[in-house]
């Protein structure tokens, strides 16, 4: 073959573009895609999150106005497809603008504290030495206690209302996921392409920013993802305990504390909001562990 034939059919190689190359986000896309489980969570989360979000706009009952004459209708009661509460007022209305109250409570919190523990997390794992320990050691005065009663004692001390409890779940959740993220950016500062950009010149901010945060926050928003399951609960559990969200508004715990003296009157239409915080947990767990799969590339 001759020289020139030679240089052609290097050029051509070099010019054409790779036939299956496929970036990892998107292989990670792709099987999450494929996973019939998690996409029935998506799909369902979606419809919840819609409603929630479209309330004002679906010709809804008014989810304050009672009467006690139509007080505790059975589920399938004409003009009432899910009853009614304790006060005659529409569950399907409450239940649905109770959604808002209930996911911004519960996602929330786990929002400010992936922000806020990835940026301790990253900065003790990559810095190490007594910023380390000054972090992780303060990080570990929490895990003292469980988060059921650190969640409770918090708000306790702050009071009952909608930014509290944000204020107290985050702060119950900023040491789990900082420690998660110190552990992920321990096994990454010591990686070649770490090693390249100190060699290089880049400061430490750099080298955060740049070259580490896009590989630490994989797992890390897999966990927080998971934790979304345990918020919405311990949320639902301050609403209920008198600490959360106060009356008439509609959210899920509330409802439930409100409803729990009906419960031999009418156990189905007072279960309902139960039901809504199990369906949106065990969704937000299924769908991080389809996501944990997802990015697994090994299996």
């Amino acid at each position: 073959m001759s020289v020139g034939s030679s240089a052609m059919n290097d050029s051509a190689l070099q010019a054409a573009p790779p036939a299956n190359a496929r970036g990892y986000w998107a292989t990670v896309g792709r099987r999450i895609v494929r996973d019939k489980v998690s996409m029935v969570c998506v799909a369902i989360l979606l419809l919840i999150f819609l409603s929630a979000l479209l309330a004002p706009y679906l010709h809804l009952a008014d989810p304050y106005q009672g009467s006690m004459i139509r007080r505790l209708r059975h589920i399938g009661t004409p003009n009432y497809p899910l009853g009614t509460d304790e006060l005659g007022r529409d569950m399907l209305a409450r239940l649905i603008y109770g959604g808002r109250l209930s996911l911004l409570i519960g996602i929330s919190p786990v929002i400010l504290a992936f922000s806020i523990g990835t940026m301790l997390g990253l900065i003790a794992g990559y810095v190490g030495g007594w910023v380390n320990t000054a972090i992780m050691r303060t990080i570990d005065v929490f895990y003292a206690f469980p988060s059921v009663l650190l969640a409770i004692a918090i708000s306790g001390a702050l009071g009952a209302g909608i930014t509290n409890s944000i204020v107290s779940l985050t702060i119950v959740f900023v040491p789990q996921i900082t420690r998660v993220a110190e552990s992920v950016t321990t096994g990454v500062r010591n990686r070649d392409f770490v090693e390249a950009a100190r060699a290089s010149g880049a400061n430490a901010f750099t080298i955060m920013r740049a070259h580490m945060l896009g590989n630490v926050l994989g797992p890390i928003f897999v966990y927080a993802t998971g934790l979304i399951s345990v918020s919405m609960i311990l949320a639902a559990g301050l609403s209920f305990l008198g600490l959360g969200t106060k009356p008439p508004e509609p959210e899920w715990g509330l409802m439930l504390n409100t409803l729990r003296t009906a419960i031999y009157v009418n156990p189905w239409v007072a279960a309902l909001p139960g039901v809504m915080i199990f369906a949106v947990s065990i969704c937000f767990n299924l769908l991080s562990d389809g996501l944990r799969s997802a990015m697994d590339i090994r299996s």
